[in-house]
């Protein structure tokens, strides 16, 4: 993948935004696959030691993400964009992880996200967009959603855990849109299926019975989705230690790299920074801001109410 272009600038940052980061640390920074952009390690530390000082955040690790990468690169491979950084250990690891996907309001507003590259951002209700910018890992809930046939056609249950985010500014309104962390799993064509022993059985011995769908390589809801294997430890990382998570874009990168776009200056001459090949693929990004959609996306909703959901049918023997 090409690098993107140098895009620090002395009016937006400091000379060195990189100052008192750990040399191994600074070994991981770039812009290829793998490696974190500067400005995003520079927000996620800078959120961390904070956090940190206040006492909101206990973990000894911190999490970014950059959401202006690919998910799939072009050898098909997942592309690496979730970081999990522990300097006590010095142990920096970059992962996979979905973006929102948005949604296609017909005949109103297009703001959905293809399944490589994210165009539009926001922070509006019932948008499943991404928001960028700082947030803290809350509690953990972990539910069943049914069950699913393993190779050999035993079933076993899909258990999935959600950990909350609360966010500030921008992402202040985290939790009432429900934004989290969470597997990249869900159960596809459930039916009811007798299963009286099961735990999980409802006053009829009925459990949900499905396929399940892995989307590592896809979009969520607006939630971080981590792989299975990916999500199970940072779960576990997470247990009663709360850690501080940065997501870039924010909504005055995504406007300083709009504008460079539209005047066709060079994204370092204002400090800008977005990969180089997903900007190639999405031309301009957007960032919705809830002001302005929330209002749209309830007209369309109550207009075009949700049908009655339907009962579950019975599994066929």
């Amino acid at each position: 993948m090409a690098a993107a272009a140098l895009v620090w600038s002395g009016s937006c940052f400091a000379a060195d935004p990189l100052t008192g980061v750990p040399a191994w640390l600074r070994a991981h920074v770039g812009y290829n696959d793998g490696q974190i952009a500067p400005v995003v390690l520079e927000r996620a530390r800078a959120l961390y030691l904070r956090k940190t000082r206040a006492g909101t955040a206990s973990n000894p690790c911190y999490f970014a993400m950059d959401a202006t990468r690919p998910s799939k690169l072009s050898n098909g491979q997942l592309g690496r964009r979730f970081y999990i950084i522990c300097e006590a250990k010095r142990s920096f690891e970059a992962i996979s992880a979905g973006h929102g996907g948005g949604r296609r309001l017909l005949g109103i507003v297009d703001f959905s996200n293809g399944k490589v590259c994210a165009r539009n951002f926001g922070n509006a209700m019932s948008s499943s967009l991404t928001a960028g910018g700082a947030y803290v890992t809350s509690e953990q809930t972990t539910s069943f959603k049914g069950y699913y046939r393993r190779p050999g056609g035993q079933q076993a249950p899909l258990m999935r855990s959600f950990v909350q985010f609360d966010g500030e500014g921008e992402t202040a309104n985290a939790r009432k849109r429900e934004i989290g962390g969470h597997a990249a799993v869900l159960l596809r064509k459930a039916c009811l299926s007798k299963k009286p022993d099961s735990p999980y059985a409802d006053t009829k011995g009925f459990v949900p019975l499905g396929t399940i769908e892995n989307y590592s390589d896809g979009r969520s809801s607006g939630c971080t989705s981590w792989s299975p294997a990916d999500a199970s430890r940072i779960v576990g990382m997470l247990k009663e230690k709360p850690a501080t998570l940065y997501i870039y874009p924010e909504s005055r990168d995504i406007e300083a790299v709009a504008k460079a776009v539209k005047t066709g200056s060079a994204l370092s001459a204002s400090g800008a920074y977005w990969n180089a090949s997903c900007l190639a693929a999405i031309g301009t990004p957007r960032f919705w801001a809830k002001e302005r959609l929330e209002p749209i996306v309830a007209r369309y909703e109550k207009a075009h109410p949700a049908p009655p959901p339907q009962p579950t049918p019975i599994c066929a023997r």
